[in-house]
């Protein structure tokens, strides 16, 4: 290919400027002709040899990958074996090869079934868990079927990957030192090849359409993982630039090595605190890695996914202590379940909503099921109790204080029966309803936490998931700024702490306006922990709020941005 293309676009899943020369990897050819099996002990063996082999080799993978990066983030592999051994999974298998179908023929149905679940799920993290199941069905079939692997532990140097989804086994097993760029025509920011390309700092970009179309083999690639664009034979401006920009990230990723092990602090010297958003025990590894001060939100739906059942009180107590124990003393804030609106799971049975985002989710759910609320309660409550009083329990989705009373009635009689001490017990504003009632709501939390993703949606009533109304959905219009504004000004009349959990948290735009209406604790993803501290660390109090002050009298978001902006650029 000759000449510079129209840039390809994507979705940015890990930031950072890649350039290299691109190799193709095309999906391998997994046809069988299924046939009937007379000899059926002896097909089941052969499954049970291939799942032996299947869990040897990825066992070997996630060893290796575990030396190179912290051994949490080979879990994600490990989770690949705890989930071929399934007893059902391996039931449902063998049952059809008792109905005469091969052991190619029968791994492909029960695990296109369990793809299938996951695909229909509206939630992106829960269809990425689709991709793990590929994953393993790819894996599995090339054993049996004999074919060989695609190498990727021999790669050329400065290898940009053009690949229709790289799985998690594909991540792990490549040549990461060869490796400058990766670009995909499937996955998502959730996925665990996008998670595992941020831990290797990989740039990728991700569902570029037809890119296996679009790009030959040897091209010339630029991949922008921060913007989400692909070039393909660029010119020599182009180039030049880029390489710029690459320099130019280089040296701010080492600015941002200064902040590491700093105390968080305004410039005139006011403490704060940058907390982790996570979603599985493991992450929690990340959070001390990346030097976050706690973990703001745990999102602890995703113990309740890729499963059959609920987990028990076992399985989530050792969940909640496993988080707790990595952080070492640091506070520790665990969401409850939040279930329904965007995240179904099926064996919870959710009844169908015309509109989930306004139904029976998050607290109304718990308050709704309070066997499966009082199992999770209790489970927080162990885990708690031998933390030193670090973990926090937050509610999802209150509307009115007479729920928030009902959840602390709930664990003042479980902490009754058990004798186990009561936790802090807070919740997310946002809801409208619980950011108008934020000063009763006051008397009552032992802290706050803004969630403005869903908060921006309710008060601008715009889905944050439409393109069509995503103009309205800004978080920078005043609306959203005097609603933040009254909830944190709220929180600090009562004397109780107050965070932010939502992308907003780690914009940088906003952080000197969050400083100025009062807010002390930031909760961002772990790889925005130190940017977010040196962010805070540019402003003084009094010039925070200034900026927020004035913010304040513009009536338009795009008015607040561009004075945002420039207030920047000083």
């Amino acid at each position: 290919m000759s000449g510079q293309t129209a840039p390809l676009s994507g979705i940015p899943a890990s930031h950072g400027i890649g350039i290299g020369t691109a190799v193709l990897l095309r999906p391998q050819s997994l046809t069988y002709e299924p046939h009937p099996v007379e000899d059926k002990a002896a097909e089941k063996q052969r499954l049970q040899a291939a799942i032996s082999r299947f869990i040897q080799d990825t066992q070997a993978v996630a060893d290796t990958f575990g030396k190179r990066l912290d051994a949490r983030d080979a879990e994600i592999l490990t989770g690949h074996i705890d989930m071929i051994q399934d007893p059902f999974l391996q039931e449902e298998m063998n049952n059809r090869i008792d109905e005469g179908q091969c052991a190619e023929a029968a791994a492909e149905a029960v695990l296109e079934m369990f793809k299938a679940l996951f695909q229909s799920s509206e939630v992106e993290l829960i269809q990425q868990r689709a991709t793990d199941v590929e994953d393993i069905q790819q894996k599995l079939l090339e054993i049996l079927l004999g074919v060989e692997q695609l190498d990727l532990k021999h790669l050329p140097q400065n290898s940009v990957l053009v690949v229709d989804d790289l799985t998690p086994s594909m991540t792990a097993e490549m040549d990461h030192d060869s490796v400058v760029g990766i670009v995909t025509q499937r996955g998502g920011i959730t996925s665990h090849s996008a998670i595992l390309s941020r831990a290797l700092g990989i740039p990728a970009v991700l569902s570029v359409p037809d890119v296996l179309e679009a790009v030959q083999e040897g091209a010339a690639v630029i991949v922008d993982g921060t913007k989400g664009t692909v070039l393909v034979e660029p010119d020599g401006a182009t180039l030049e630039q880029y390489q710029t920009y690459q320099a130019s990230a280089a040296a701010k990723k080492q600015q941002l090595e200064q902040f590491r092990g700093r105390p968080t602090q305004t410039r005139d010297g006011k403490p704060m605190q940058v907390l982790a958003n996570i979603g599985t025990p493991p992450e929690a590894a990340q959070v001390t890695q990346q030097d976050g001060e706690g973990v703001g939100l745990f999102r602890t739906e995703f113990l309740y996914m890729n499963r059959t059942e609920a987990p028990d009180e076992a399985t989530q107590y050792q969940a909640y202590r496993q988080v707790c124990e990595e952080l070492g003393g640091k506070p520790v804030i665990i969401r409850t379940l939040d279930v329904g609106g965007d995240k179904d799971i099926p064996y919870l049975h959710l009844e169908p909503e015309d509109n989930p985002f306004l139904g029976c989710r998050a607290v109304r759910y718990c308050l709704r099921n309070p066997d499966t609320f009082r199992t999770q309660l209790t489970a927080l409550m162990r885990a708690g109790a031998e933390s030193d009083g670090q973990l926090w329990v937050m509610l999802p989705m209150v509307a009115t204080v007479t729920e928030f009373k009902e959840v602390r009635a709930l664990a003042e009689d479980i902490a009754q029966q058990t004798g186990l001490p009561l936790p802090k017990l807070g919740t997310m504003i946002e809801t409208p309803a619980a950011m108008l009632m934020a000063d009763v709501l006051a008397q009552y939390c032992d802290f706050f936490s803004i969630g403005t993703n869903d908060l921006i949606q309710y008060l601008m009533a715009a889905d944050r998931g439409n393109p069509n109304v995503a103009y309205l959905y800004q978080a920078c219009d005043p609306a959203v700024l005097r609603a933040l504004r009254s909830v944190i000004q709220a929180g600090v009349r009562a004397g109780i702490p107050v965070g932010l959990c939502g992308e907003m948290a780690s914009d940088a735009l906003l952080i000197p306006v969050l400083l100025g209406f009062g807010l002390e604790r930031f909760s961002v993803s772990t790889s925005a922990i130190l940017n977010t501290r040196r962010e805070i660390s540019r402003w003084s109090i009094q010039e925070a709020q200034e900026i927020a002050d004035h913010a304040l009298t513009l009536e338009t978001a795009a008015e607040v941005a561009a004075y945002l902006n420039q207030v920047q650029e000083r």
